[in-house]
């Protein structure tokens, strides 16, 4: 039992001192410069290749369902859109360009819409006719997904939980009771998970404007698109959510629209 506690510590600390710091996109226009840690234990290829076989799984359940892209003309509009915002990620990372980007509508109630790691989307059709998009706003909503698949959120969210677990048994190990572990995991997420998740979306939101506007989407429809986004209600206080709140965003999305202004004005010559 002595030897295993000293070889899950041993892997701890390599686990730790592997941990690297790294910048996974360039910073764009809205200035995009926060390093990041990611752990060994987390790899991006190994998160495409999950995300690929649910994303593959999720599409053959929607289309036995009869709910993968019911709409001819509603998958055209959004795969539209898209291949607009695709050549646009090269200002954050030219290596996305290539990814092998696929999107597709899933008839659902739910206001939703994401991209998984590798450029995997999907779009619900409840976000588009319950909020009716223009097609700007689906360039917001698209490009805020995007966003988070080039910076890598989801490795980074992995990374911190991996680290934040082998932290928790080394406490458990190191004799702490676990009520006290527990109450340490609960501050770690409120002091840091869940302020790591905000800083995440604010990020999303400042590029999501910049690739709209450079594909030619007015970046004033994000402003709008969480405008329609607070009237649907239900929201936790900010501290305790993994979203900032809408009016946090509405007032930073009026900073980084006009911010990108030009290069949409200049997409649009």
């Amino acid at each position: 039992m002595q030897f295993s506690k000293v070889l899950i510590l041993a892997l701890m600390g390599l686990s730790l001192s592997a941990c690297q710091t790294v910048r996974t996109t360039q910073g764009g226009t809205v200035g995009i410069d926060r390093t990041q840690i990611m752990s060994p234990l987390v790899s991006s290829q190994s998160l495409m290749q999950q995300a690929t076989l649910s994303y593959n799984g999720l599409l053959q359940k929607e289309s036995r369902q009869g709910t993968l892209n019911p709409n001819p003309a509603q998958t055209a509009r959004v795969r539209a859109i898209v291949n607009r915002l695709i050549p646009q990620v090269a200002v954050f990372r030219p290596d996305a360009v290539n990814w092998k980007w696929e999107v597709n509508v899933i008839a659902s109630p739910q206001v939703n819409a994401w991209c998984m790691p590798g450029g995997k989307i999907a779009i619900y059709t409840g976000i588009i006719d319950k909020l009716k998009l223009s097609d700007a706003e689906i360039a917001a909503v698209l490009g805020h997904e995007i966003s988070h698949a080039l910076r890598e959120h989801a490795r980074e969210q992995a990374s911190e939980q991996s680290l934040m677990q082998l932290g928790m048994l080394g406490a458990q190990l190191g004799g702490l009771g676990q009520s006290t572990v527990n109450a340490a995991g609960q501050l770690y997420k409120v002091g840091v998970g869940l302020p790591h998740s905000r800083t995440h979306e604010i990020e999303a939101d400042r590029m999501g404007v910049e690739l709209a506007a450079r594909a030619g989407y007015d970046p004033r429809a994000a402003i709008g698109l969480w405008q329609k986004m607070s009237q649907l209600g239900g929201s936790p206080p900010e501290f305790l959510s993994t979203h900032p709140s809408s009016q946090t965003r509405i007032q930073d999305l009026e900073v980084y629209s006009a911010r990108v202004m030009p290069l949409y004005q200049a997409a649009r010559k």
